[in-house]
């Protein structure tokens, strides 16, 4: 047996049951929100907002999300943990790790390896330890442990703030055996530079990252390269179509699953209960991002274009268990 961590509890990974790999609950920037509350309006009215589209959401028979709220994106795990007590037919799984394209955040420039020239020493990077403590005590007095790790890397490329986040996940699940998710940018084949640092140079297994937001990209050579490397596709923003279409996203996970890569596939929306980082005023111009979104329109269009029930299976059933699953 294998076990995961969740906000409920831990549970076997035989209960995860269909499973949205890249879903968040809140998307936040902390500063502001602490500065400015009125922009978040009432406590009691966002949780039970929340609750509300989450049980929307398991209502169409989904069991489980895995939130990828971490350092950088606004993570309050008290919040999440009250919202999840009214949902208990929902498992949530966190994450912990850190958000950036370019630079670590202020707190982490002046600790750990940026010492290594002032003292002469090599310093052990404080992020690890983060990381490890969220993974197997828990998270801020909570007792909630993460279940994932997080990193990012996107157009910017592999800047040193990058790629210093990138090491100290990749060491955190060296010494827990978290599985981590990347957010990736396919345009700019992102992917190939999670293999050359996390894999070949820190020794992270292919089969143990997701590489999110592949579904950006409509070069299934592409994808079936990564696929073939070992690694999970994240096919993760099924409706944010505001640099691309339904469509197009669709046609590429149809022309994935016929090559024969559903076993490599996970499926979700990226959406959330809010995000402040789009003015509300937007948000009327991506009427299909939200959580329901794959169930009521994405996956009748790719059955009545040949991905059969046995692969939709694989996608939100097998492959987030065994990505789960200690190996």
């Amino acid at each position: 047996m294998s076990f995961v961590s969740t906000v409920h509890g831990v549970i076997d990974t035989s209960e995860l049951g269909r499973t949205y790999m890249h879903e968040h609950v809140f998307v936040l920037t902390a500063d502001v929100q602490q500065n400015h509350p009125d922009e978040w309006g009432d406590e009691d009215t966002r949780v039970a907002d929340a609750v509300a589209k989450l049980r929307a959401l398991a209502a169409q028979g989904v069991k489980t999300i895995v939130d990828p709220t971490v350092i950088g994106l606004g993570r309050y795990i008290p919040r999440i943990q009250r919202i999840s007590e009214r949902v208990p037919e929902l498992n949530i799984i966190v994450a912990t790790g850190v958000y950036t394209y370019d630079s670590v955040p202020a707190y982490f420039r002046h600790r750990g390896p940026a010492l290594n020239e002032t003292l002469g020493t090599e310093v052990p990077d404080p992020m690890v330890d983060m990381f490890v403590t969220d993974l197997t005590d828990g998270i801020a007095g909570t007792g909630i442990r993460a279940g994932m790790l997080k990193c990012a890397i996107d157009r910017e490329g592999l800047t040193p703030g990058v790629e210093r986040v990138m090491r100290a996940v990749a060491r955190a699940h060296r010494l827990t055996g978290a599985p981590i998710t990347v957010h990736t940018h396919p345009g700019s084949r992102t992917g190939a530079l999670v293999k050359r640092v996390m894999c070949d140079e820190e020794g992270v297994e292919p089969s143990r990252i997701v590489l999110g937001h592949s579904g950006d990209t409509t070069d299934c050579d592409q994808l079936a390269e990564l696929a073939d490397a070992g690694f999970v596709l994240g096919m993760d923003r099924f409706g944010l179509n505001a640099d691309t279409t339904f469509e197009a996203r669709a046609d590429t996970l149809v022309e994935m699953c016929h090559r024969g890569y559903a076993d490599h596939m996970v499926l979700s929306q990226d959406a959330a209960c809010y995000i402040d980082w789009i003015d509300p005023n937007v948000m009327p111009f991506l009427p299909q991002w939200h959580y329901l979104h794959l169930g009521e329109d994405v996956l009748p269009y790719v059955r009545e274009r040949g991905v059969t029930e046995k692969q939709i299976t694989t996608m939100l059933l097998d492959v987030p268990r065994r990505f789960f699953e200690v190996p």
